[in-house]
């Protein structure tokens, strides 16, 4: 005869299914993130070997704006900070629910244990 989960333990369930979409949201925000800070690293790069009175254009929206080298380099200077400060603040948050989440998942599968050893006694 199957027993039924308990509240407690459906509740922990749950919980665990939310920290795992929790984690799958900072796992895609971080990789998408992390493509940026490739492109704007990469833009850097260019930049960087261009003379200082070349003409630089950035698109914004459907038109393409002149800027300065100068003012290109510290756009995205400023944009790979940004995005540097974030990717800090994500790290923690995934480390803090990977810890949240073995958590969880040791109570499930405590309680999933005792359940299989009570089983096994009743056989």
């Amino acid at each position: 005869m199957a027993e039924r989960v308990p509240p407690e333990v459906q509740q922990q369930i749950v919980k665990l299914q939310q920290l795992q979409a929790q984690l799958n949201q900072i796992l895609m925000e971080k990789s998408v993130l992390q493509q940026e800070l490739r492109e704007i690293e990469r833009a850097l790069s260019v930049l960087k070997d261009l003379p200082p009175d070349v003409e630089i254009y950035r698109a914004t929206g459907h038109l393409l704006i002149k800027v300065k080298k100068e003012d290109a380099e510290k756009e995205l200077n400023e944009r790979k900070e940004l995005i540097e400060l974030r990717m800090k603040t994500l790290d923690k948050q995934e480390s803090l629910i990977r810890q949240q989440l073995a958590e969880v998942q040791s109570k499930v599968s405590q309680y999933m244990a005792s359940m299989y050893k009570s089983a096994q006694g009743a056989s």
